[in-house]
Order: C-alpha cells, then structure tokens, then sequence
C-alpha cells in the first residue's frame, strides 16, 4: 500500500503542519506594492501552504517575512531564515481566504554552497 502511496506522491519534502505568523509582500492585479499579514498551513523546504485574505494573480512573485522576538545575542545564534522568496502555484478559496500553495526559489534543505553535483559516466 505505501508503494501506491509513494508512486503518486511528487513532492520532494515532506510537509509539517506548522501555524506560523507571516508576512506577504508581493503585487496585486493592478502592480500595487502590498504587505499584508497571514498564516502558514504547512512548510516543507521546498514551499509553504498560507492562508490569505485577498487573492493573487498566477504565478505572482512574493516574498516572505517571519516576524522573530529580537534576542540579545543574535550573533551567538546560527543563522536562520526570516525572509524567503516564493512564487504562487495555485489558489484556493476557502470561507473568506485564499490558499496560496507557495514555491520556494531556493529550497530551505539548501546550505549557502550548493552541493557540487558530479556526472555520472555511463558504461557500455
């Protein structure tokens, strides 16, 4: 049964079902600048699920802010991302938001130096 479930599933992250605050920045229909706040569904590191109050055009470009409480040795912490680039797949209506199924432009799994990916030679 989990193979069935395996061979339809096409994403490469799985998704966790975390409720976390943010902020949408991107461009209405008319090329407005708009920050508007809302909150994630679910994340993965290749994108996230937000609910949203207005609805954005297809493959509308936007940036993501996660508010953070200022701590006092910020420099002591490892660095994490708090504003991420996406771009919109999909929306959904649902009671009063939109669903914006979100694609990450650089997937949070990776480091600051992409992995170096070797060709494989093929034997005949």
């Amino acid at each position: 049964m989990n193979s069935a479930r395996n061979a339809t599933e096409r994403r490469k992250w799985a998704r966790l079902p975390l409720a976390i605050p943010v902020f949408v920045r991107s461009r209405d229909e008319k090329g407005k600048e708009f920050l508007e706040f809302a909150t994630s569904l679910n994340v993965s590191a290749g994108g996230m699920l937000v609910a949203i109050r207005r609805t954005l055009p297809a493959i509308a470009q936007i940036r993501l802010e996660i508010p953070s409480a200022p701590v006092a040795a910020m420099a002591l912490l490892p660095r994490a991302a708090r504003t991420l680039s996406a771009r919109t797949l999909r929306t959904t209506p649902a009671n009063g938001y939109y669903l914006l199924g979100l694609k990450f432009l650089r997937p949070l799994a990776l480091s600051e130096k992409p992995a170096v990916r070797r060709k494989v030679a093929s034997r005949l």
